[in-house]
């Protein structure tokens, strides 16, 4: 009887040892120092502060917004039997959201070729008069229009690079609503000095290679 009563306590003796160290070997894993993460230093894609549009044809170049629209197959038709061929970028839809400005306003870079002054007047619809003014070097010819009609208004500015061949020149076209036409504080009137801001940039970059 005693023997067996020996037997049970060693092997009670045996079972509690084995748990104890088995918990030791759990408790000095859950303290173990932990491998550092490892870092991914894959540098992320970058998104490109501004596009350059380059043309051989036309032999200019010049940088905008990534966020604007490029539109090569631009014409201003204005001038309803002859129209001015160039290339234009486009606001963002986002820049009209909640004002009073209209999408399709744009930029634009037009040339023609037969000109034999290169006057901004010869690009505006209306008998208007081009001052000469110098910016960064630059001599252009400016002249500017607006108009209305049924709640629109449209502001269009040149600028023709004098001298240039073929007689070169950038448009700013605003489309724009009239404010009063829209429930009070619903619309904000867009902010037409930070768009022109954002023009005059556009223009500043503009090279001729002719």
């Amino acid at each position: 009887m005693r023997t067996w009563i020996l037997w049970i306590i060693v092997l009670v003796i045996i079972v509690m040892a084995t748990f104890a160290w088995f918990k030791r070997d759990a408790i000095l894993g859950a303290f173990a120092s932990k491998p550092a993460p490892v870092e991914d230093n894959t540098p992320e894609p970058s998104t490109p502060t501004v596009k350059t549009f380059a043309s051989s044809t036309m032999g200019i170049s010049f940088d905008y917004p990534p966020e604007f629209s490029l539109n090569e197959q631009y014409a201003y038709t204005g001038f309803p039997k002859k129209p001015i061929h160039g290339v234009s970028v486009v606001i963002p839809a986002t820049a009209a959201t909640g004002t009073n400005l209209s999408s399709d306003t744009y930029l634009a870079v037009e040339q023609l070729p037969r000109a034999t002054a290169c006057t901004g007047d010869i690009y505006i619809t209306d008998n208007v008069h081009a001052v000469d003014v110098m910016e960064n070097g630059v001599e252009y010819s400016v002249a500017s229009t607006s108009g209305a009609g049924a709640g629109n208004r449209y502001d269009e500015v040149v600028y023709a690079i004098k001298n240039s061949n073929p007689c070169t020149a950038v448009r700013y076209y605003i489309h724009s609503t009239a404010i009063g036409n829209y429930p009070p504080g619903t619309v904000r009137e867009f902010d037409k000095t930070a768009l022109l801001g954002s023009f005059d940039k556009i223009r500043a970059t503009l090279l001729l290679s002719q």
